[in-house]
């Protein structure tokens, strides 16, 4: 990414805190390639990855992460005990239900994509109703929006990935396509033809809390307390804004 010296600073102070961890004291979490929020080869593993191994190695524990796709991330954070939980997740019913939520991490803007030859104007949820809209498997949106998805008021068209959704809402597939746009700007920049044939949408859906979803057990609960804890610590936003500034 060429940006590795904007975070040698944070860098240093990580690995000042984590030379008071133990190799037991280690948590173990899923994520997924979401740039750049989490990514295994950016710069501290992504600005939502940063964050959380900040809040952790304030409390003298060091925080592993491995990524997997989206559905499978959460299926092994929800199966496998070697996993405390994965992250970072958008609040819904049906999430909080399953794990427990941590206090929120960050935040990140929600919107939707459309081809620069075919501009949308919307104003309510129910609007897009209109429209055929590109959603990732297993994503939380906006709590309104998944909820017409369910009650099949709200045509959609189900992707695997960020990427796939975005091309198929270039090739016309689709005529929205819900993303972050700091995630659209990534993908963008990595694909020409995306960046020429689409754009954001000027109205935002929601500015969504992160958090992390973990395991409603006893270790999940005694890792979620840490977590929370460590959070107080540590300046969430700054951290989240000047990895967000300089990583565009």
């Amino acid at each position: 990414m060429g940006k590795i010296n904007t975070f040698l600073a944070l860098m240093f102070l990580l690995l000042i805190l984590l030379s008071t961890a133990h190799a037991e004291d280690t948590v173990t979490l899923t994520s997924l390639e979401w740039p750049p929020y989490s990514g295994e080869q950016l710069p501290a593993q992504g600005a939502s990855c940063a964050v959380a191994k900040a809040a952790f190695a304030a409390m003298g524990y060091h925080l592993k992460i491995e990524f997997y796709p989206w559905s499978r991330a959460v299926k092994l954070a929800a199966t496998q005990a070697n996993y405390a939980g994965y992250f970072p997740e958008y609040y819904s019913p049906s999430v909080a239900t399953r794990f427990i939520l941590s206090d929120p991490m960050g935040t990140g803007p929600l919107s939707l994509a459309q081809r620069r030859s075919s501009p949308i104007r919307w104003n309510t949820i129910a609007d897009l109703s209109h429209w055929r809209v590109g959603v990732v498997q297993d994503y939380v949106n906006n709590i309104e929006f998944d909820q017409r998805v369910a009650e099949h008021l709200q045509p959609v068209d189900v992707a695997i990935n960020d990427t796939l959704n975005l091309k198929k809402l270039a090739a016309g597939r689709v005529d929205l396509a819900i993303v972050d746009p700091y995630v659209f700007d990534f993908l963008a920049e990595q694909n020409s033809q995306l960046t020429s044939l689409l754009e954001i949408n000027p109205k935002i859906i929601e500015n969504k809390q992160l958090y992390i979803a973990f395991k409603r057990t006893p270790d999940g609960v005694r890792w979620a307390n840490i977590f929370n804890q460590g959070l107080r610590k540590i300046d969430v936003t700054a951290i989240m804004r000047q990895y967000i500034k300089d990583y565009r």
